[in-house]
């Protein structure tokens, strides 16, 4: 009877472990805005400075890079996207940069199923742009991307870490369509609201 609580005690223990995961070196982390009439988010792994030299080194200058740690960053656009004047079809794309000291080439790739960008082949290049590097008063340690909405119609894709800091200007792909359809599903809404009020 004792051996039969010991095992049991020991199963118990093991599974209760089995369910923790050891902390991640670069966690990964998923961004979602909510943009015109539909999302845009961005799958990405999060490195962290740790003391390192970051760009020139660790990243190098004009060698192409996974924009984050692990598998390739991904980036889904629900619509089409005016990408910093650059029009790009609804889809989800590889996010790859080249870094410049004083300017990256963002690039967005048909294959965004691969594991960093070892094999990254140009061919497959969708667009690509190129930003200037702005650098920051404070360290951002872990490397951070962020959607950050400018208005109905723009929205700003954020990339930061350590020292430096690049922003690509997003915008609506067909604001006049975009504007005709959003008219046309107010008055659908309104109608709605009207025909309820009556009940």
């Amino acid at each position: 009877m004792k051996k039969l609580i010991i095992t049991a005690f020991f199963l118990v223990a093991a599974s209760a472990y089995s369910q923790w995961n050891l902390p991640a070196a670069s966690p990964r982390q998923t961004v979602e805005q909510q943009f015109s009439m539909s999302k845009i988010s961005v799958d990405y792994g999060r490195p962290g400075v740790k003391g390192r030299k970051i760009f020139g080194e660790l990243v190098p200058y004009g060698k192409v890079w996974r924009a984050g740690a692990n598998s390739s960053t991904k980036i889904t656009f629900g619509q089409s996207m005016d990408f910093d004047g650059k029009m790009v079809p609804a889809g989800t794309y590889g996010l790859f940069i080249i870094p410049q000291e004083k300017e990256w080439k963002v690039i967005l790739n048909k294959d965004s199923q691969q594991w960093g960008a070892y094999e990254y082949d140009e061919k497959k290049n969708v667009l690509d742009v190129t930003v200037p590097v702005q650098k920051l008063s404070e360290k951002q340690e872990y490397l951070e991307i962020a959607l950050q909405p400018v208005d109905e119609n723009s929205i700003n894709l954020v990339l930061k870490w350590d020292f430096t800091q690049v922003v690509v200007p997003l915008k609506t792909g067909k604001p006049e369509t975009v504007s005709k359809i959003v008219d046309k599903l107010k008055e659908i809404k309104q109608i709605e609201k009207d025909a309820a009020a009556k009940k």
